[in-house]
């Protein structure tokens, strides 16, 4: 028997194993899907639109303005009556409801007021009205401008109007940037961007560990003492162990990726950067996964231990929520893990457009956590299966 033959063995049993396919295949996209709708669009809020009763084009110009704002999420509604009943359902943050008569107020240089309904109890749509009115203040500048130009060279509104519009597309005489006081900025994906990597690493790790059990399982069934009596060295046996888990680990994450990519257009940046990423950290789950298969008693302590151990690591290392928005104490004890610099290096591909170079140093800790995982995992297994012929 080769070390082939025993990779094949595995995967075949494996495969056949329908819990250990839900685990695999199932669990991970529902899960995937839960928290992507969940997280998605935090940085828009939901916005009811009811466009004024007798448009005219400075109403159709703010309509526009409204929907074309990136901060923005917006849905058109016939009357103020539905917008209204949306947001008794929690599925809108507020509603804008355009004055009907816009349009000649402005021209006749009568103050308009724009209307934004909330609900009292939701924190969003007080940050929606803030994101309406900056909008509506931009829009009521422009047409400032216009009444001002009216005034000094007279005009019509409209003519005025478009060169204001000129004016200000021409140069912005006040430009606003963020910066972050002692630190630096981090970005982090968006909605499916940011859940689908996170849970490809959780779930890679967590797999790995919960196959450690089929190792366990051979091992007390006998398989590995009458392969040793072939006869076939331990180191075989370790090898084929190890390929095979490693051929799981790496299945699963191209699984994940194709679903990501074609189910939820998640772009997983620099190829090359993204393939040695899932390569090094199937590693550390196949480590994780035959080292647990190596040290456990029966199967039962497997399927115990090791998903506790698999959430806990990824808990702490920023699988469930960003260590970005965590202690700093907390964030450094994460990356004691190797799940926060896998977290750490798909946030450099997903969301800033790294490329290999950037992510250097992240595969070089999880390079090592890898080698550390399988070689010691080698070790104890071989240990097992040269000093016991049962658990």
């Amino acid at each position: 028997m080769t070390a082939l033959a025993v990779t094949r063995a595995t995967l075949l049993r494996v495969l056949r194993d329908r819990t250990a396919l839900f685990f695999m295949v199932l669990l991970p996209v529902a899960i995937i899907v839960v928290i992507g709708v969940t997280v998605s669009g935090f940085d828009q809020f939901r916005i009811g639109l009811v466009p004024s009763a007798r448009p005219g084009p400075v109403a159709a110009e703010l309509t526009a303005d409204l929907q074309d704002s990136p901060g923005l999420r917006t849905r058109t509604y016939d009357t103020a009556a539905d917008a209204t009943t949306a947001l008794r359902r929690a599925e809108l943050d507020a509603v804008v409801l355009v004055p009907s008569g816009l349009d000649a107020d402005v021209r006749a240089g009568r103050s308009v007021t724009v209307r934004v309904l909330v609900e009292p109890s939701g924190s969003a749509g007080h940050g929606a009205v803030s994101s309406v009115s900056a909008v509506v203040a931009e829009h009521a500048a422009r047409l400032q401008a216009a009444r001002f130009a009216g005034d000094v060279t007279g005009g019509a509104f409209d003519d005025n109007l478009t060169l204001a519009r000129g004016a200000e597309q021409a140069a912005a005489p006040i430009a606003v940037r963020s910066e972050t006081v002692n630190g630096q900025s981090d970005f982090l994906p968006l909605g499916y961007s940011y859940s689908t990597p996170t849970m490809l690493v959780l779930f890679v790790f967590i797999n790995a560990l919960a196959g450690g059990a089929t190792i366990v399982q051979t091992r007390r069934t006998g398989v590995y003492a009458r392969a040793l009596a072939a006869p076939v060295s331990a180191r075989t046996l370790v090898f084929g162990e190890t390929v095979a888990y490693l051929l799981l680990a790496l299945l699963q994450s191209v699984l994940i990726i194709g679903i990501g990519a074609l189910a939820f257009d998640v772009a997983w940046g620099d190829p090359l950067a993204a393939g040695a990423l899932v390569a090094v950290w199937a590693l550390v789950g196949t480590g994780a996964g035959v080292l647990a298969g190596a040290l456990f008693r029966t199967p039962e302590q497997v399927h115990a231990i090791g998903p506790a151990v698999g959430i806990g690591l990824g808990m702490l290392g920023g699988c469930m929520w960003p260590l970005a928005l965590v202690p700093d104490w907390l964030r450094t004890a994460g990356h004691a893990v190797p799940h926060a610099w896998a977290v750490d290096a798909w946030t450099t591909l997903l969301s800033r457009g790294g490329d290999l170079p950037a992510i250097l140093r992240d595969l070089a800790v999880l390079t090592a956590f890898a080698a550390g995982l399988v070689t010691l995992a080698s070790l104890a297994l071989r240990h097992r299966l040269t000093t016991s012929t049962g658990a």
